[in-house]
């Protein structure tokens, strides 16, 4: 086993401390995958021949630097490859590792559902449930020609590919730091939409904030909708233009929460993260001559000044909206 996935359990409100627990992986190999807000994928091939351990028994060092250092406890999935370590994920529990046995990586996935798999959303899972294929067993048993003319050539390859235990992934080193996250937890499971999408326009006049103070903009959005049984729902879109505008991020927020079609979803709570962040001064503004635009991003203007002056709390986020 060479590929950790470790989820750390971060209270709401503590996404913050996400770079100090990748400082944590980084102390045994330079190879490490973010996965915000709370998740990342560490390559311990160059570490198991170092430290002369496995990556499993390294898992356990690290779950035990994690709650000593950190304060944190960790679930760990262990496979030959990052998309096996995250299924194996999916079973593991805070204290224990979930391993994917190698050479059994067909026998470990055959009994579960297809949407465990990564990439796999509910359209393709209800696609391939309508004609029998419910289990990664029954899929990797499928002709592939049978795979491709229900999903598409691409895809029916990768999804029978997969099935059958081969993990082509590789683990991309990445920074956490070119995102900007806020979190809107409530006090008890939230089902009113109302409260929902104010949550939403405070976080992203949090973010739209946060980004004109560093003097960055962002090119893709990202929600994540965790709900009242520890269940989560993620989407991203990618932004018209590059922007750090409230206005702009919180209509696309409310595109993504509209897009899920929750119907009296109880929601523990709500985090965007803008990701794509680049220079302001490289970006360009499309001009719209809407008065109303042009109005709020004058009061950004002078709220940011107030913020400046006065401390971030001189305009509370969720305030600026008409």
């Amino acid at each position: 086993m060479t590929i950790l996935c470790v989820r750390f359990q971060l209270p709401p409100m503590h996404e913050a401390a996400l770079p100090g627990l990748l400082g944590l992986l980084e102390e045994f190999t330079p190879v490490v995958e973010a996965l915000p807000p709370d998740t990342a994928l560490a390559d311990l091939r160059g570490a198991e021949r170092y430290f002369g351990r496995s990556a499993v028994e390294l898992a356990s060092v690290i779950r035990v630097r994690a709650l000593a250092h950190h304060g944190v406890d960790c679930a760990i999935g262990a496979g030959p490859g990052p998309m096996l370590a995250r299924v194996a994920l999916r079973s593991a529990r805070p204290g224990v590792t979930c391993v994917v046995p190698e050479g059994g990586e067909r026998e470990f996935l055959a009994g579960r559902p297809v949407a465990v798999l990564p990439g796999v959303g509910a359209a393709t899972a209800r696609t391939l449930g309508e004609y029998g294929l419910d289990t990664l067993g029954l899929v990797a048993a499928a002709p592939l020609s049978t795979l491709q003319r229900l999903v598409g050539a691409r895809t029916g390859r990768e999804l029978h590919e997969k099935a059958n235990g081969v993990d082509r992934g590789r683990v991309v080193p990445n920074a956490v730091s070119r995102s900007l996250a806020a979190e809107r937890p409530f006090d008890r499971d939230e089902l009113d939409p109302d409260r929902h999408r104010r949550a939403l326009l405070s976080a992203a006049e949090e973010i739209g904030a946060r980004l004109r103070a560093v003097e960055k903009v962002c090119r893709t959005l990202t929600l994540t909708v965790r709900y009242a049984d520890r269940s989560s729902t993620t989407r991203t879109r990618t932004l018209a233009e590059p922007t750090a505008h409230s206005a702009a991020l919180a209509k696309a927020a409310y595109g993504l929460y509209d897009a899920l079609g929750l119907q009296r979803a109880r929601v523990r709570a709500l985090a965007l993260r803008a990701e794509g962040l680049a220079p302001a001064e490289q970006a360009s503004h499309q001009l719209t001559f809407d008065p109303a635009d042009e109005k709020a991003r004058r009061i950004e203007e002078v709220a940011d000044r107030a913020r400046a002056k006065f401390g971030p709390r001189a305009v509370m986020p969720g305030t600026l909206a008409a």
